[in-house]
């Protein structure tokens, strides 16, 4: 557990109890402040009835004597509109901020040279499987690194500072907005597509917080951005324009003058004038797809930075077991390869994954996001059928039934058992059942990991019913 310096006697209100929520109010009790804990729904309440920072309705809160409200990622404190606990704290004059801001304070307090390393990634998509395999990597080569925040543990539940330690950091835009003094050692921006853009009202909004992850950096420090798409391009620009910090661009599909690449599944690097061979990617089962090759390009590029030669990051790549629900293999049933990419919420995600294979029996829908699924029509040569489920099924259908055979299936059950049938029957050598759904989970399921695990077991039982091993 991180504690928190100065806060002793102070009082704190928490709004939002999920993982990150109950993890800032256990580090504030037991750095002594007194803690206002609240919950919209009454389960959450229940989890924290028998604590010293059992829930009080913030009405009841004393708001004069408040430091600062923490608030839970998800709070919105803008678009569409402030929410009332927002709309109340700056009525009062008192501070929004998140975990990762007293995380931030934490460390800050420490002298100098007791602080460890920080290592911070963000992107629409990608940052999970690049927040671990830098950790991977890291470890790989001996070093001792703690990985939490947007991904596992939850930042105030990691293990205590150590200054010879390296913490690395998945962190949102809904995080990054609500963190002001995070000073990042390296700082990785992967990529940007339209996307939460009910939350920070425009693309510009999504983008401009997403650029707070390189807020307090020097001249000492990294970042490490993508330059696949215009967003990020851009933001790199900027950067090596006028940034204090060294930029290295990354690629999976352009050769650099400067950076680290990938091209036909090798990672290349360029850092001081000369290009290098770091390795081969293409054995690399839990890194399929271009965009994992961007993935492990920034991971590259990172730990080069904490001393790891490229040629041994990208060996230790090979050996990266990757995360659930991203372009993960769960199942064959004889010639039917069964892939679960349940983390693919927007069509931008499903691309990458479309782009992995060929031959594929595609499952999508859900609840739907903006822009639908029309970016993706292109990208149908490579599909035999699509089995739609979810709100967004007949909508997806309009989209698509002018350039592939749309199934609508309902659910995930019978998606699976559908998609299944058709590729073991068909004349293709290597089908493909693909769950990347494009949309987000809330219509049928609790969150993607939910509707991943569904996926695998349902694949699992087809598996078992036909006698092989799943």
């Amino acid at each position: 557990m991180i504690l928190i310096p100065d806060v002793k006697k102070k009082k704190f209100g928490v709004f939002g109890l999920g993982l990150s929520g109950v993890a800032t109010c256990e580090a504030l009790a037991a750095s002594g402040a007194q803690v206002y804990s609240f919950d919209e729904n009454r389960q959450a309440r229940d989890k924290v009835a028998d604590t010293e920072y059992r829930c009080e309705h913030p009405k009841n809160w004393p708001w004069k004597e408040l430091d600062a409200v923490i608030v839970s990622p998800g709070v919105p404190l803008t678009h569409p509109k402030p929410h009332a606990i927002v709309r109340k704290a700056k009525l009062e004059k008192v501070d929004v901020i998140g975990d990762t801001e007293l995380f931030a304070r934490a460390l800050n307090a420490l002298e100098p040279r007791a602080r460890p390393a920080i290592i911070g990634v963000t992107g629409s998509n990608g940052k999970s499987t690049t927040t671990a395999l830098i950790g991977h990597m890291l470890k790989q080569a001996g070093e001792d690194v703690y990985v939490g925040g947007n991904i596992g543990e939850a930042v105030l539940s990691m293990p205590p500072f150590e200054s010879d330690a390296i913490y690395v950091l998945e962190l949102s835009s809904f995080q990054l907005d609500l963190t002001q003094s995070l000073h990042v050692n390296a700082a990785v921006f992967l990529n940007l597509s339209p996307d939460h853009i009910e939350r920070h009202g425009s693309v510009d909004g999504y983008l401009e917080a997403k650029k707070r992850i390189f807020l307090n950096q020097t001249a000492e420090d990294l970042a490490v951005i993508g330059v696949d798409d215009d967003y990020a391009q851009s933001v790199c620009t900027e950067l090596m324009a006028s940034g204090p910090a060294e930029v290295r661009p990354v690629s999976a599909g352009s050769a650099l003058g400067r950076g680290v690449y990938a091209l036909e599944d090798k990672i290349y690097y360029n850092l001081d004038g000369k290009t290098a061979l770091a390795g081969d990617l293409s054995t690399a089962r839990s890194l399929r797809g271009a965009h994992n090759h961007q993935n492990a390009a920034a991971a590259v590029a990172v730990c080069e930075k904490f001393g790891v030669d490229p040629a041994l990051a990208v060996k230790s790549a090979l050996r990266y077991e990757g995360l659930p629900h991203r372009i993960e293999e769960v199942g064959r049933n004889g010639k039917v390869l069964f892939i679960n990419d349940s983390k693919a919420t927007n069509a931008d995600a499903a691309a990458r994954a479309l782009a992995t294979f060929t031959d594929i029996f595609w499952i999508a829908g859900g609840k739907p996001k903006d822009g639908g699924v029309e970016s993706l029509i292109p990208m149908m040569d490579r599909v035999q059928a699509v089995y739609l489920i979810g709100e967004a099924a007949a909508e997806f259908e309009k989209q698509l039934s002018g350039a592939v055979k749309c199934v609508q299936c309902g659910d995930l059950e019978k998606a699976v058992a559908a998609a299944a049938k058709d590729a073991a029957k068909s004349d293709v050598k290597n089908p493909v059942v693909l769950l990347s759904p494009a949309c987000a989970s809330y219509d049928q399921f609790k969150n993607f990991n939910e509707r991943g695990e569904a996926f695998r077991n349902l694949v699992s039982e087809l598996s078992a019913t036909n006698g092989e091993a799943a």
